[in-house]
């Protein structure tokens, strides 16, 4: 059975899209046993969380794999078959290590990505589908992810909105985790700042959007806050961050409304970040003496100012991705050449227990033992050299240079045996 790993994420599908084939981990258990009851998958393990859902496997049928996952979620295959990507062997097994390591992350080097692979490991292993072949490439992609993180500064600079975002509001709050953080929006770039904030566990987080259903979809996801935009103006002076990124024509937060917040919280520091275009915030905010209003033009000099570093970390990173996965599959060649090494082995202590009980019994009638002993040798030779033999006697004229080439690596033959 080759090894697989097939799925869709941020890359290749909509939020839309990716919500209907979630799995919440209550019933993790039940699909894993589900997808490997029968021959088609041996061994499984699933990653879900909000930006993917992949499903690594061994299988000869991988196509069952992609209908297993349409039809779990009583889904038309159609509706998510554009969407879908699957991996084989080396490909499935450099994937699952970039996905540990944070390369495939919407937030490039996120280090909370690990913790849901272990998570996912340790789902499969509760269910008993993780076997031998998963469970070594888990533990490899981990020593993979852990050399990345160590030796390399994928996590150090900040290469996106959202993480400039923080490093700003981290300028002027020491901890995130002490404050309370709005989110005005719920379109991507609001989901991928919640991401990013929400790792450093701030003290709340609430998320306000004109389209409800959107927001709570959001807030469901990370477990926080919801709040009606008609309730914005009273409820602005309690939140210490605010991040706004909506498709609104005309500002949301006006100068009037920031004044009454900067009033009402006795002029403690408020951080605002409109990365909206055209603007969510009014510009004249900037002027408050306790405001610090940053634009997605401040935002975009911090992301530049790190992105040739990380760059250079992306590279150094793929190089250590590389030599991890070429170790694994090393390991995958030698367990498949096991077979035959125990077969070979049996063939060979069969050959010796025939000649070595036609060796006794002719001692036992008396034989000359220099003779048996010569006899004993001579039938082992003939029958273990029997095989290669007839390999190279049969060989077709075009393919015997070749034959004779492995015959002579396979018993490592010098020039001095010619």
């Amino acid at each position: 059975m080759q090894l697989y790993a097939l799925g869709l994420n941020h890359h290749t599908a909509p939020l839309a899209i990716r919500e209907q084939v979630a799995f919440a981990s209550g019933c993790l258990d039940r699909a894993l046993r589900d997808l490997t009851d029968g021959p088609a998958v041996r061994e499984a393990a699933i990653l879900s969380t909000c930006n993917r859902t992949e499903l690594y496997f061994a299988s000869d049928a991988p196509q069952y794999a992609a209908d297993w996952l349409a039809r779990f979620h009583r889904l038309p295959p159609d509706d998510i078959s554009p969407y879908l990507y699957s991996h084989p062997e080396r490909e499935a097994v450099r994937h699952v290590f970039r996905v540990a390591s944070g390369l495939d992350s919407m937030v490039l080097g996120e280090p909370q990505i690990l913790g849901q692979v272990k998570d996912a490991v340790h789902k499969a292993e509760e269910a008993g589908t993780l076997g031998a072949l998963l469970h070594r490439l888990f533990q490899s992609a981990f020593a993979a992810a852990k050399e990345v993180r160590s030796t390399t500064a994928i996590g150090a600079n900040i290469v996106s909105m959202a993480a400039a975002a923080v490093h700003l509001a981290e300028r002027v709050f020491e901890r995130i985790g002490d404050q309370h953080v709005l989110f005005i929006g719920a379109g991507e770039m609001i989901e991928l700042c919640v991401a990013h904030f929400a790792g450093e566990k701030p003290r709340s987080i609430t998320i306000a959007n004109r389209t409800g259903a959107r927001a709570h979809t959001l807030a469901e996801r990370f477990g926080v806050q919801t709040l009606g935009m008609e309730a914005l103006a009273e409820a602005l002076p309690k939140f210490d961050i605010v991040v706004s990124c909506t498709a609104s024509p005309l500002p949301i937060v006006g100068l009037g409304m920031a004044e009454r917040a900067v009033k009402a919280r006795r002029h403690r520091p408020m951080v605002m970040v409109d990365l909206a275009v055209p603007r969510d915030i009014e510009p004249e905010v900037l002027g408050l003496d306790d405001v610090f209003l940053y634009t997605i033009d401040d935002l975009a000099q911090v992301v530049e100012t790190g992105l040739e570093s990380r760059q250079q970390a992306v590279v150094e990173a793929e190089d250590i991705i590389d030599g991890h996965v070429d170790g694994f599959l090393h390991w995958m060649q030698a367990r498949d050449a096991v077979p035959a090494i125990r077969a070979l082995r049996r063939y060979a202590e069969s050959v010796r227990e025939a000649e070595l009980e036609r060796a006794l019994k002719l001692l036992a009638r008396g034989g000359d033992p220099g003779h048996v002993l010569e006899a004993l040798s001579h039938g082992l030779a003939n029958k273990l050299m029997h095989g290669p033999t007839r390999y190279l006697s049969r060989a077709e004229d075009e393919n015997r240079a070749e034959a004779g080439r492995i015959v002579r690596q396979l018993f490592n033959l010098s020039d001095r045996f010619r």
